[in-house]
């Protein structure tokens, strides 16, 4: 089986990649801007000319949240339109579609984890951008698609949120992090893992969220951070959101539900304190 993963060089693509590489009955080819654009239907068609997929990987976003609320249009470009400019070359050739997404297409104001199925609603810029892309995924290959939802990504590479708080615990005496904000901290060889397991067994086509499981909030996982790297997790202070205000509004609660897995037979993603516990012995720093 041909697999072409797109956005190769970034927090999960370069995951992703050694994952696959493992699996012998796959040819695996990585790529990232500028050797293709998404957001070009021709660019697409050269890509796919050269290497025929029966697999494609989605892993390339705009990703700057806050960025997004000012920038809206350069999101969509790489949000809304290149999922359907890629979805619509799949739906040509007959290529199956793995498209990564996010829990900001959800407003945040759930308690209790959003189901699979659960009606969007996107608080932010970011948000209904990434929502864009997914419905043109939908839309476009409805039995033939992955939809892959994740949320508070970290990872060994690039930039994220264990890395800085890495740092600033090197820099600063204490670090104030919000407690009102729940989700699912999630390790990119986690995510890329539970990828290649759909890869390999092939469940029935649709949406998936691949988040770690549990819950926690952004102040408890940073002390966690601090506890791992040896540091006391007292110099973790609390703050709210009121205090600590980002041009793009976060969800308060990022939390995911796992259901679609069980009822194809799958396991969900382990624990997330478990997987961030792997990425410190897999090397995590603050580069």
């Amino acid at each position: 089986m041909r697999v072409l993963v797109i956005g190769c060089n970034g927090q999960l693509g370069s995951a992703l990649m050694p994952v696959l590489a493992r699996n012998r009955s796959l040819a695996v080819l990585g790529i990232d801007y500028p050797d293709i654009d998404i957001a070009d239907p021709h660019s697409i068609d050269l890509v796919f000319g050269g290497f025929d997929p029966d697999f494609v990987i989605n892993c390339a976003a705009y990703t700057a949240v806050d960025d997004a609320e000012t920038n809206e249009d350069a999101a969509m470009r790489i949000n809304g339109l290149g999922p359907r400019y890629l979805a619509d070359e799949c739906r040509k050739s007959g290529t199956w579609m793995v498209h990564v997404s996010t829990d900001y297409v959800f407003d945040g104001s759930a308690t209790s984890p959003y189901a699979e199925d659960e009606t969007p609603s996107p608080a932010s810029a970011y948000g209904r951008t990434k929502l864009a892309g997914d419905q043109a995924v939908q839309e476009l290959l409805p039995a033939s698609h992955y939809l892959i939802r994740t949320a508070w990504l970290y990872g060994l590479q690039g930039s994220n949120f264990v890395k800085t708080m890495l740092r600033l615990e090197k820099e600063r005496d204490t670090v104030s992090v919000v407690t009102d904000q729940v989700g699912q901290p999630t390790y990119a060889a986690d995510l890329a893992t539970q990828i290649g397991l759909l890869l390999d067994r092939h469940p029935a086509p649709g949406t998936y969220h691949g988040t770690n499981s549990g819950e926690v909030s952004w102040f408890e996982f940073t002390r966690e951070i601090f506890r791992l790297a040896g540091a006391d997790p007292d110099r973790v202070l609390p703050t709210t959101s009121a205090e600590f205000v980002r041009p793009a509004p976060r969800p308060a609660y990022s939390v995911l539900g796992h259901d679609r897995w069980m009822q194809e037979g799958l396991p969900e993603m382990r624990p997330w304190r478990e997987a961030l516990q792997q990425a410190f012995e897999d090397g995590i720093s603050a580069d």
